[in-house]
C-alpha cells in the first residue's frame, strides 16, 4: 500500500552520488590485485604499501599494538605481512584508508571523532568476539565493525538536511535511528553501507555483515559474521563507546546471541581484553602522521 510521503529515494540512486564524492585509494586496488597475483611476492605487497607513508606509519604501529600480542619488533611492512598475513594487512589497510576519505561532514551534524570511536570500538570487539571462537582471519570482523556505520557517513553527505531531521525525530520521540530511516528514506544505513562497500569491490564478508548487522536474521550467506557486528554494535551502544546518529540500545537479536556461543561470564572476560586496545586502535588511526 503506497502512501503519500513514500521516499523516492533509493540505494543505487544514493550510491551514484556518493561513488562521485568518495572512492577508495588507486592503491588499494593494486594492492587486492597484487595479493590475489599467485606470483606475488611479500616485498611486491610492502612496495605498494609504503607508497603511503602516513599508511605504513599507522600499519606498523598497529602491528606494534596489543590488538595484536607480538612480543618482537615489527619494524617493516615486509615483515608485518609475514606476522599479520596478506589478506589480514589487505583488510587493515582498507579500515586506515577509509577513515581519510569521509570529510567534510558538518561537525554539528555529526562529529567525525565520536563516529570513528564508536566504529573501531565496534571492530575491536568484534575481533575479540572472533578470536575467542578462534575463527579465521579475525581482521576481517574488525574491519566489517569498524565499516558497519559507513552508510551513515554516505547519508549525511548527500541527504544532510534529512539526517539532522531524522536524529531530531529519534530524540524527540524515543525511537530506534534506523527504524526512522526506513520510514523516511525507504531503507537504512545499514544497507546503503552494504551497497556501497559492493560498489567498491570489497569482499562479501565484509560486506553483507555491514548491510545485515541490525538484522542478522537476514543475513544467509555470513550469519556468523553479522551476528558478531550485531553484538559488537550494541555492546558499543549499551556503554556509550562513542556515538553515532543511533540515540538508543537496539534489541538483540536472540538467534544471533545463541550463535555466538557465549555465557555473559565469558563476553566479560572478553570485554576486559578488549577494552585497553579500543583507545590505543583509536588513537594509532586517527593520527594524522
Amino acid at each position: 500500500m503506497a502512501f503519500a510521503d513514500t521516499p523516492t529515494y533509493t540505494v543505487q540512486w544514493l550510491i551514484d552520488r556518493t561513488s562521485t564524492v568518495y572512492s577508495l585509494p588507486l592503491f588499494y586496488d593494486r594492492l587486492n590485485e597484487a595479493i590475489n597475483h599467485p606470483r606475488t611476492s611479500v616485498d611486491d605487497i610492502g612496495k605498494i604499501i609504503t607508497e603511503d607513508q602516513g599508511l605504513t606509519a599507522r600499519l606498523l604501529r598497529l602491528a606494534n599494538s596489543p590488538m595484536f600480542g607480538y612480543f618482537g619488533k615489527v619494524d617493516s611492512i615486509s615483515k608485518a605481512v609475514t606476522i599479520i598475513g596478506t589478506q589480514q594487512l589487505r583488510d587493515l589497510a582498507l579500515a586506515a584508508s577509509v577513515m581519510g576519505i569521509f570529510k567534510g561532514i558538518p561537525e554539528e551534524l555529526m562529529s567525525m571523532a565520536t563516529f570513528w570511536r564508536h566504529s573501531i570500538a565496534c571492530g575491536i570487539i568484534a575481533r575479540a568476539l572472533a578470536t575467542w571462537r578462534r575463527e579465521a582471519n579475525v581482521e576481517r570482523f574488525f574491519v566489517a565493525g569498524m565499516l558497519h556505520d559507513i552508510g551513515q557517513l554516505i547519508m549525511a553527505t548527500v541527504l544532510g538536511e534529512l539526517v539532522r531531521q531524522m536524529i531530531e525525530e529519534t530524540q524527540a520521540k524515543e525511537l530506534l535511528y534506523f527504524d526512522v530511516e526506513l520510514k523516511r528514506v525507504g531503507f537504512d544505513h545499514a544497507e546503503a553501507g552494504g551497497a556501497l562497500l559492493k560498489d567498491w569491490k570489497i569482499p562479501a564478508n565484509i560486506a553483507d555483515p555491514v548491510a545485515f548487522h541490525h538484522r542478522p536474521s537476514r543475513a544467509e550467506q555470513f550469519p556468523l559474521e553479522t551476528s558478531l557486528i550485531h553484538i559488537a554494535d550494541i555492546i558499543c551502544q549499551a556503554f556509550e563507546l562513542g556515538q553515532s546518529c543511533e540515540r538508543f540500545v537496539p534489541p538483540l537479536d536472540g538467534a544471533a546471541w545463541d550463535r555466538l556461543g557465549m555465557t555473559p561470564h565469558q563476553l566479560g572476560a572478553v570485554m576486559k581484553q578488549a577494552e585497553p586496545q579500543i583507545e590505543e586502535t583509536f588513537a594509532i588511526l586517527t593520527d594524522a602522521a
